[in-house]
């Protein structure tokens, strides 16, 4: 494996920022949810995915 360079830790930087970011949004859709559970249609909803992505999968 390659030594890490700027450009790599830059990318790994910026996806970990995506990751807290969208776990945060989860946590606040989470907390003003008013059962127990997100339902999948919200969570999709809170991450941005579309029935289109879901069928690429």
């Amino acid at each position: 494996m390659a030594p890490p360079t700027p450009t790599t830790v830059l990318d790994h930087d910026t996806i970990a920022l995506a990751e807290i970011e969208l776990c945060g949004e989860l946590m606040i859709a989470a907390s003003a949810a008013d059962g127990e559970r997100l339902s999948p249609d919200r969570i999709d909803e809170v991450l941005r995915v579309s029935a289109a992505d879901v069928r690429q999968r």
